[in-house]
């Protein structure tokens, strides 16, 4: 079984603190990649970093929607030199998000289009935090999409099946994180069900959202994707065994990484 976690932040303390051992579970369940999502300037660094030095792990670069109020140009141009090294695959986390009151929603939009833009420069996909604001981010897609496509990934999803076949007009991936095996998701898993295999991914977004059997229990780690993967594999039919394949074969797709073999 090979399986990919697309979403996971090995920055945040609570898996830096055990990391040897998180990347063992990774490796002993069959996880053949791992995607360590930045939030801000300083965990980019990070990401860049565990990319470099762990085989399997590769790294995403950008400003979360949550921070972009204590981001400045100067981060940006930064973010835009650590997105050429070699293991950096996406940029991202951003998005758009009217739960957290954390940062204005003017400045979001904002840097969410200055990582558009620059995933059209630099051929890199977006990783999208989408977060009680489906119309917002399809408008933000409308207004700067690069001839009707956006190259990216929609992480954590949640929204509605509508959401999720506009984005994958635009070419996008639909990820899906812990919430799809809750027993209270039962319309999530309905939209879950009618992803092409072609365009699904699976994540963890450790060191949250862990899934069922273990939700509640921190934290969540890279190896936990199986537990995701086994209930969107039964959604689609299919043995755990080539769900993961479809889905590897997804991520690396995705990522850039089919291209390096």
């Amino acid at each position: 079984m090979k399986l990919f976690d697309t979403h996971a932040h090995l920055s945040y303390p609570q898996l830096a603190k055990i990391q040897e051992t998180v990347l063992e579970n990774a490796r002993s369940n069959g996880l053949v990649g791992i995607c360590a999502i930045a939030t801000d300037l300083q965990s980019s660094y990070a990401c860049a970093s565990l990319a470099e030095l762990h085989d399997g792990v590769y790294a995403s670069v950008g400003i979360h929607p949550n921070d972009a109020h204590n981001a400045n140009l100067d981060h940006w141009k930064e973010i835009q030199q650590l997105s050429k090294k070699e293991n950096v695959v996406a940029l991202g986390e951003t998005g758009l998000d009217r739960y957290w009151d954390d940062c204005p929603f003017e400045i979001q939009q904002e840097w969410f289009a200055k990582h558009i833009q620059f995933s059209h420069e630099s051929g890199l996909p977006l990783v999208v935090h989408m977060r009680e604001c489906e119309q917002d981010i399809l408008e933000s897609f409308r207004v700067h999409q690069n001839n009707g496509r956006i190259n990216g990934i929609m992480h954590s999803f949640t929204g509605s099946l509508e959401t999720a076949e506009q984005c994958l007009e635009l070419g996008m991936y639909i990820s899906f994180a812990g919430m799809v095996t809750y027993k209270n998701a039962a319309d999530l898993r309905e939209v879950a069900r009618q992803i092409p295999l072609d365009r699904i991914l699976v994540e963890t977004d450790s060191p949250f959202l862990t899934p069922h059997p273990h939700r509640g229990k921190r934290p969540n780690q890279p190896h936990m994707v199986q537990h995701t993967a086994a209930c969107l594999a039964d959604l689609h039919s299919l043995t755990l065994e080539a769900f993961s394949e479809r889905t590897t074969e997804n991520a690396q797709s995705v990522f850039g990484l089919s291209e390096r073999e």
